[in-house]
């Protein structure tokens, strides 16, 4: 069967469309905050609530696929993030927001677990590089062009809310018209449990990776914003900032899974980490943003895919959505503790501690990746 079956299609089209609705929220929720004289910490906590949610959408996630199947799965998240989007109309103060981002937060964890996970089960190990690529590669258009839209357009909060809702469930629609299964679904061999993934010794460097990779994205998405903002930059200049950021996430998937391809995981994971720190240091020390950013975001929005490759080849196909829902964990708890940390620092000392945090815990990834390699596997994708 070809790689770009229906289900794979109608899945990637559905997602382009959710993402630009969170990247458009992602980038405006923690300006509209600002505007309101909100504190750091406070912007910090709101951002940190979305991933929360995040973490209990991942819990329940695999349940409700058991339960209703990828295609109703699909359908009420879709709906949940939608409602929780249109809440934010009801009032602008701070718990108001934590708890409507915190269930929009549920929502968009459940579409990417059912996502992530029917395109795993849809795939082989000789396609499944490809797939996860495409993946990533539709998201960060998606988020780039959330970004270049909140450039262009009003983002006065009662204008972008409706639009925004609309296009959430606009993204339904594709999957109305063709039935997403998964191989699995038919065998007899029972589905994986999510903590027994969470203990395997061969897989604890990607779900590290996503750990890392969690704190860093959570940092950029929800603190970057901020960060602009407080250097005297409007609205759509953070935009156009932030659509770079992301750009250079889209340009780096396909040489970095080559380059991961070609000599491993292993080494691949070491080159991202060391580059991510070469970012953050570069814009601590005033050199041209552009570049510095560019670099920054295309070592540490590549994490994720490589680190995620990695630990879903040590498991067997019906251990997939297990797999899956460990690694989006993983991934949750450090963009939850990313932003929360470093807001509360930004708050007490400097906005430039946000690249500090970066720097920080990509070095201890990378001291992970130099201690006793050899005692992990090295799997290289059959892409």
């Amino acid at each position: 069967m070809s790689i770009w079956s229906r289900p794979v299609l109608v899945l990637l089209c559905g997602l382009l469309l959710l993402t630009v609705s969170i990247a458009v929220l992602n980038t405006l929720v923690p300006l509209w905050l600002t505007h309101d004289a909100l504190p750091t910490w406070q912007v910090g906590i709101v951002s940190s609530s979305y991933y929360c949610g995040n973490l209990l959408g991942t819990l329940v996630a695999g349940w409700l696929i058991k339960r209703v199947g990828f295609n109703h799965s699909y359908y009420l998240a879709s709906l949940i993030f939608a409602l929780a989007t249109l809440a934010l109309a009801l009032g602008t103060g701070f718990w108001s927001w934590a708890l409507w981002r915190f269930v929009a937060g549920i929502g968009c964890a459940l579409i990417w677990v059912v996502v992530e996970s029917a395109l795993l089960c849809n795939g082989t190990l000789q396609n499944r590089g490809r797939l996860l690529a495409a993946y990533m590669i539709i998201y960060y258009i998606g988020t780039v062009a959330g970004q270049l839209l909140v450039s262009k357009v009003s983002t006065e909060l009662m204008h972008v809310l409706p639009w925004v809702s609309s296009v959430i469930l606009a993204a339904v629609l594709p999957l109305v018209f063709c039935r997403v299964t998964a191989r699995q679904e038919n065998e007899e061999t029972p589905a994986g449990r999510l903590w027994p993934m969470l203990r395997r010794r061969n897989a604890r460097l990607g779900i590290n990776g996503c750990i890392i990779s969690g704190i860093v994205l959570g940092s950029l998405y929800g603190l970057m914003p901020l960060y602009l903002s407080h250097q005297g930059m409007s609205d759509s200049t953070v935009g156009y900032w932030m659509a770079l950021l992301v750009s250079a996430g889209i340009l780096g998937q396909w040489p970095v899974g080559r380059l991961a391809d070609r000599y491993g995981r292993l080494l691949a994971l070491r080159v991202q980490v060391f580059v991510v720190i070469l970012g953050a240091l570069a814009m601590l020390s005033n050199a041209a943003m552009a570049p510095a950013l560019f670099i920054l975001g295309c070592a540490g929005f590549t994490l994720y895919p490589v680190a995620m490759s990695w630990a879903c080849e040590t498991v067997a196909h019906h251990e997939l959505v297990a797999m899956n829902q460990a690694l989006l964990l993983s991934y949750t708890l450090g963009s939850l503790a990313g932003p929360t940390m470093t807001s509360m620092l930004m708050q007490s000392y400097s906005d430039r501690l946000l690249f500090v945090m970066i720097a920080g815990v990509a070095l201890v990834y990378l001291v992970m990746l130099l201690r006793k390699a050899d005692h992990h596997a090295n799997p290289v994708a059959h892409a």
